[in-house]
């Protein structure tokens, strides 16, 4: 039954529209099914939270950012200023009073295969605003050295910050982009770590752009539902997280 993909307190109706809408035919596909999905991993966590936004835990490492959130969603996309081609999709927003925070959640990807960064020219329009050129800086030093992160999509993450620079102008808030990462237990400790580091490479070089990146780990996250919680179901919900998906 497909309510068995979903745990207890998710509404599983507006989290069907949200994926439906972002196109990734992940329920019809059976992809959603998978026990590797990581998809199912970031519509459960976030989705609890759709109805109670003010519910959910702040993020490790963003804890000057005003709190609580004033919404919660699962797949949203962060348009260009332009109309055609292909716009990021997020596999969260949360937004608050004063900023929108984009989630890339990752669970199995980043072990997967080495990362070749590939970007289109499009991406070199003048079109990003100011406090932008760390992230400038970072697409040049992709497409010089496109194998240079084994374990980080570092491109998608530059196409996610330009996206979400964009987005966040049109609602008047400052941009985040958080990158949310699981480490499963048959990830080999020596890969995670290398994974690690590798985020703390790119996080140095985007470090004071507009678009701030951070990166926190579900464990870590999840650990801030049962020290900061006020709700006994937002500490539910952890267990239940750890339980299916052992992020």
């Amino acid at each position: 039954m497909m309510s068995e993909l979903f745990l207890p307190g998710v509404p599983e109706h507006l989290v069907r529209q949200a994926l439906d809408r972002a196109g990734g035919n992940e329920l019809a596909s059976g992809k959603f099914a998978n026990p590797e999905s990581s998809a199912a991993l970031a519509a459960n966590g976030f989705g609890w939270f759709i109805e109670r936004p003010a519910l959910l835990p702040a993020f490790p490492g963003l804890d000057d950012i005003d709190w609580p959130a004033v919404s919660v969603e699962i797949e949203r996309q962060m348009r260009f200023p332009w109309s055609g081609g292909r716009h990021p999709w997020l596999d969260a927003a949360v937004v608050t009073e004063t900023h929108l925070i984009g989630v890339e959640s990752k669970r199995f990807e980043p072990f997967r295969d080495r990362k070749q960064a590939v970007l289109a020219e499009a991406y070199d329009r003048d079109v990003w605003g100011e406090a932008m050129e760390p992230w400038h800086t970072m697409r040049d030093a992709l497409r010089s050295d496109p194998s240079a992160y084994r374990f980080l999509d570092a491109a998608q993450l530059v196409k996610h910050a330009f996206g979400l620079v964009t987005e966040a102008g049109r609602i008047n808030r400052s941009p985040v982009l958080l990158y949310l990462y699981a480490e499963p237990s048959r990830v080999a400790a020596s890969a995670c770590s290398a994974h690690r580091a590798e985020i703390e490479v790119f996080s140095a070089a985007v470090r004071g752009a507009r678009v701030r990146f951070a990166a926190v780990s579900w464990s870590d996250w999840l650990k801030r539902f049962v020290t900061t919680a006020v709700s006994s179901g937002v500490r539910a919900h952890a267990e239940a997280l750890r339980g299916k998906f052992e992020p």
